[in-house]
């Protein structure tokens, strides 16, 4: 769920007037269990995606799997959110609200975001698929929206800054032949003992700026990517966040912890192992 109201911090490092959470050892372990069952979550959504299936269906399974891990959903109640996940279609880019009525088509594109608290620390990822074979329009969306966020999540390393990880994103969207648009004010956060702590993490931006990336630090790397304009409404439910020309979005995210020996995804179920070959890096599994 990208972040819209932070919550308030427990404590730790200071930057800029914010106080940034920075986990111990054990705490990113606990973490790891909390990511785990969001990507077992989403991956049982995942494979429930099909003509005919209801969003409400689908956040019943995330709900199920989420608590029969022994874990809570982080979505639902939140700020009165009535989802496990947030199900968003086509020109929907985030906080879609899942309904009994809405069903799936052949050739939608949805977005699966998910959150669950396991011993009290939170994990955060989705993932957008598309209902059936993707044209080749869509393909290439969710695509290029995937592999930007890979892009960031190779730069969460000790040592640089936040806007490392927003100018390798960007980046990467940018590189593209097509002028796809990046969603502007909705991103990426600090996560923890809440789902939304500081930093506001951007998808864009110049490199080496904002706070110091250290061990312990844990972020939610969330592109979310247009065909068309970038510009966004609110919808009257107070969610859902849509394109206003109508075009198509994609929304990924995935939880990472930076450690001393590079970035740990979270919410991957091999800590990021695939995702981040492509950069040269092995991170922790």
């Amino acid at each position: 769920m990208s972040a819209g109201i932070l919550s308030r911090l427990p404590l730790i490092a200071k930057w800029s007037g914010r106080m940034i959470q920075i986990k111990t050892p054990h705490e990113i372990e606990l973490m790891r269990g909390a990511g785990l069952v969001v990507a077992r979550a989403i991956a049982a959504v995942r494979s429930a995606v099909r003509p005919g299936v209801t969003t409400g269906e689908l956040d019943a399974i995330a709900e199920d799997t989420i608590r029969s891990a022994g874990a809570i959903p982080s979505f639902l109640g939140y700020h009165g959110f009535t989802g496990s996940i947030c199900a968003s279609i086509n020109d929907e880019v985030v906080h879609g609200i899942p309904d009994p009525r809405r069903v799936l088509a052949a050739g939608d594109n949805i977005s699966i975001d998910c959150g669950a608290i396991l011993e009290g620390w939170h994990g955060d990822s989705a993932v957008t698929v598309t209902v059936g074979p993707p044209s080749a329009e869509d393909a290439a969306l969710i695509d290029v929206t995937e592999r930007s966020m890979w892009a960031g999540l190779a730069r969460a390393v000790a040592g640089g800054r936040l806007t490392d990880i927003s100018a390798a994103v960007e980046s990467a969207i940018t590189a593209e032949a097509h002028p796809y648009g990046i969603v502007d004010h909705y991103g990426g956060h600090g996560i923890g003992t809440e789902m939304h702590q500081d930093p506001h993490v951007l998808n864009y931006g110049r490199p080496g700026r904002g706070p110091r990336l250290v061990p312990g630090l844990a972020l939610a790397i969330e592109p979310m990517v247009t065909v068309g304009d970038p510009a966004t409404a609110e919808l009257e439910d107070g969610w859902t966040v849509v394109t206003k020309d109508g075009s198509r979005a994609a929304h990924f995210e995935h939880t990472v912890a930076i450690t001393p020996e590079g970035p740990w995804v979270l919410t991957a179920e091999d800590g990021g192992v695939a995702g981040l070959a492509p950069f040269g890096i092995t991170p922790r599994t």
